[in-house]
């Protein structure tokens, strides 16, 4: 049960405790339990809304920063990466395997906005030695929301 309702609020946060019941077979009451007993256990870190910014007129650039580092004796790559989430330009943070350790998703207003957090901020922490940056020219899929297809046709998609 626990994992069912998970997978639904992952797709749609916005579902009440009654649909996600009726979808389940289960009672409202047992549906909010879980949901507070998921959040109270960390499971649910929080809920998100995805908006297509472009749509909405904003103008974002959204870059994917891959990072070298010399991993800290005893805390590996932990007490760089916490380093680099404390930035508020910082929307994601990945430990990878591969040619570079970390990936770094940012959004800045401008690309001189992106490149001067990345060559003033990123590249000056100790431990960092090298990044690689690439610009994100256009979001066809995110989250499992495809942004080319019309609202009507997300939810057919979503619960199919």
């Amino acid at each position: 049960m626990k994992k069912e309702i998970l997978k639904i609020l992952e797709r749609d946060s916005r579902l009440t405790d009654a649909q996600i019941a009726a979808m389940l077979g289960l009672t409202e009451e047992e549906v909010a339990a879980t949901i507070k007993e998921c959040e109270k256990e960390g499971l649910i870190l929080g809920r998100l809304t995805l908006v297509d910014w472009d749509k909405a007129g904003e103008e974002f650039v959204t870059a994917l920063i891959e990072v070298k580092v010399t991993p800290q004796r005893g805390d590996g790559f932990d007490r760089i990466a916490e380093r680099i989430y404390q930035y508020e330009e910082v929307e994601s943070l990945y430990l990878m395997s591969g040619a570079y350790d970390l990936t770094v998703i940012i959004s800045g207003r401008t690309l001189k906005e992106v490149s001067t957090f990345v060559s003033s901020r990123l590249s000056t922490i100790d431990g960092v030695t090298g990044t690689a940056t690439h610009f994100i020219l256009k979001k066809y899929k995110d989250k499992n929301i495809a942004f080319t297809t019309q609202p009507e046709q997300q939810e057919r998609m979503m619960f199919c």
